[in-house]
């Protein structure tokens, strides 16, 4: 499929899900730009897309840095002529201890999740939007978590920050659908690559499993760059304002 050919997207994050993001929109055409804070995983990426035959770019990306994040917007348009899609992929998860909750979280660490979680989307927002409004359409894809919904007792500042970034997704659509710009989030469920799966204990990966509906595997990368490729795409032009769980089902929405 080349749903995304002539298309210019910036991936901010890189890992395992913004790698498989990277590789699938270039796969479909689009020219990438992948950015994040360890530039030599992101540069190994962007040679595996040329080696394919792709159009990417690999840039250092801060994506809660206002000057890091104005740089990787100025690289894409300096080197691919302008800007028509971003997927937010980036997080920090130094809240995780599974026996922290609002009254054990030291505010410091409240705080970086914030600042990176939810701070660096609405600043990266800021930065991207006006590339895109300048072309008159544009999406906006944004890594969101069952977590912003589901009710946890732990990861009280990552599930403050996700429900954040869906009110910072609909307030975009809201405003900005009239002139061109789409914006949906995607929540995933447990995600890995085979490689890690692999090397996953039994109970954890029993754990992840018992989450969800679908028991045969966890989730990949792939699942989530095959729903984010179709909401950058023309053919996904009437999908705006959603939050949409590639989970396995963890989370039943309407």
């Amino acid at each position: 499929m080349q749903r995304l050919v002539g298309k210019t997207i910036l991936v901010a994050g890189g890992g395992g899900i913004g790698g498989g993001l990277a590789r699938r929109f270039a796969a479909e055409g689009a020219n990438v730009v992948l950015g994040d804070i360890a530039l030599e995983p992101a540069q190994a990426t962007v040679d595996e897309i040329a080696a394919s035959g792709g159009q990417a770019l690999a840039v250092a990306l801060d994506g809660a840095d206002e000057a890091s994040a104005q740089a990787a917007v100025a690289a894409a348009v300096d080197r691919f002529g302008g800007l028509d899609g971003i997927h937010l992929n980036f997080a920090t998860f130094v809240d995780g201890g599974f026996d922290t909750g609002v009254l054990e979280l030291p505010m410091a660490d409240f705080d970086e999740t914030i600042r990176i979680n939810l701070r660096g989307y609405y600043l990266l927002t800021r930065i991207a939007l006006p590339e895109m409004l300048k072309r008159d359409t544009g999406a906006i894809v944004y890594t969101s978590s069952p977590a912003a919904c589901k009710g946890e007792p732990t990861r009280v500042a990552y599930a403050v920050a996700k429900a954040g970034v869906e009110a910072l997704m609909r307030h975009v659509a809201a405003r900005y659908g009239a002139q061109g710009i789409r914006a949906n989030c995607i929540a995933p469920g447990s995600t890995m690559h085979e490689r890690l799966e692999a090397e996953l204990d039994e109970a954890t990966r029993q754990w992840c499993l018992d989450l969800a509906i679908v028991k045969s595997r966890l989730g990949r990368p792939e699942d989530i760059a095959a729903m984010s490729a179709l909401l950058m795409s023309d053919e996904g032009g009437y999908i705006t304002g959603q939050v949409i769980g590639v989970d396995g089902g963890v989370i039943l929405r309407r």
